[in-house]
């Protein structure tokens, strides 16, 4: 799955490989230290932070819960 900029997939595809690197290789062996792919992530959150700024996404917004409620039975018609 693409990242939600565009700019950030390829950090994004790093990460990723770093992680699961990470979770097969160290963290199913027991080594729970997760500082080893933690630059990565410090860098794909900022970019994903300015990409939802620059399309006027608001992490509050992200954590609302729609399902069953009066936004989502309005008609954006």
């Amino acid at each position: 799955m693409n990242s939600i900029g565009e700019t950030c997939n390829e950090l994004k595809r790093q990460y990723d490989a770093c992680f699961h690197t990470w979770f097969s290789e160290k963290f199913l062996k027991g080594d729970t230290s997760d500082s080893t792919c933690s630059h990565l992530f410090k860098m794909y959150q900022q970019c994903v932070k300015k990409a939802m700024k620059e399309h006027h996404i608001e992490l509050k917004d992200m954590e609302t819960n729609y399902l069953e409620s009066e936004k989502e039975k309005r008609s954006y018609s």
